[in-house]
């Protein structure tokens, strides 16, 4: 089991969707937590709002870090930054991410090749930093938090799902590697979830396309991180924190076809000719 009381946990793209419920939440565990996320945004004005909601509380903000996490400076720039504050990090949630909406050949490629630096290059080598540390320490735990595009790619998103599916091999490789060392690793596979990553780029047809994502698939950010927090105290090695998430997993696995249909019922294909 991995104890989040007292616990510091490191959260990347702090001021998201996820990256605020996660905030939240793991407060009211009694974490200590170091936030982060890009210069141009204000985490502690942020924090500063979250506390009114909170109430008493047994964890505590211990700093707010501006990096910015597309370029290998701004990676070890963040982990040099913790490393001033001396406190050894207990949990690392690598939870920063970007979207693209639009066919490959509509993106250009520095949008897509940014997106692959954030989502996929930033937590391998914050988690090979981060890792080091813990199996020194004999101790740790790193999230991921992918995506069900980590195991369906569809029209739109495919630079996407490329980020996703690599983080999940990562993380899996990852996993084997240090679980000896009472590291461990969870990979987390939600499915659209209500939060400003839907109001993404769009690029070529899908900008000029009035598609949204259907409400019935969306997922509520709240239970969403609660099942995922539940899964981290767990030492899960891979959740699905929603129905549609879990459904598609199996889905891709035992019904492959499947998500070609899901894709026509939600105005994908359409996009596609």
């Amino acid at each position: 089991m991995t104890q989040l009381q007292s616990a510091v946990v490191l959260i990347t793209g702090a001021a998201g969707g996820f990256g605020q419920e996660l905030t939240r939440q793991l407060l009211l565990k009694g974490s200590r937590l170091i936030l982060t996320d890009r210069p141009e945004i204000d985490l502690r004005s942020q924090v500063n709002q979250l506390q009114p909601t909170l109430g008493q509380l047994s964890g505590k903000i211990v700093a707010c870090l501006s990096a910015d996490l597309s370029t290998p400076a701004g990676c070890e720039d963040l982990y040099s930054q913790t490393q001033s504050l001396n406190l050894p990090i207990d949990v690392l949630i690598n939870n920063a991410g970007i979207a693209l909406l639009g066919h490959m050949v509509d993106i250009p490629a520095v949008h897509w090749e940014q997106l692959m630096q954030v989502n996929l290059i930033t937590p391998m080598r914050l988690s090979t930093r981060f890792a080091a540390d813990m199996v020194a320490r004999r101790q740790g735990h790193i999230v991921n938090i992918s995506s069900l595009a980590g195991w369906i790619a569809m029209p739109g998103l495919t630079a996407y799902a490329a980020s996703k599916f690599g983080l999940r091999g990562f993380s899996e490789g990852l996993r084997h590697e240090v679980a000896s060392f009472n590291v461990n690793v969870t990979t987390v596979y939600p499915c659209f979830s209500r939060t400003p990553m839907l109001q993404c780029p769009r690029f070529g047809r899908w900008d000029r396309a009035d598609k949204t994502v259907p409400i019935p698939l969306t997922t509520d950010p709240v239970k969403v991180m609660a099942r995922t927090i539940r899964a981290i105290e767990r030492n899960q090695s891979e959740v699905f924190p929603d129905a549609i998430a879990s459904s598609g997993r199996l889905a891709k696995c035992y019904l492959p076809a499947l998500p070609d249909w899901i894709s026509r019922q939600i105005g994908l294909s359409e996009l596609s000719r």
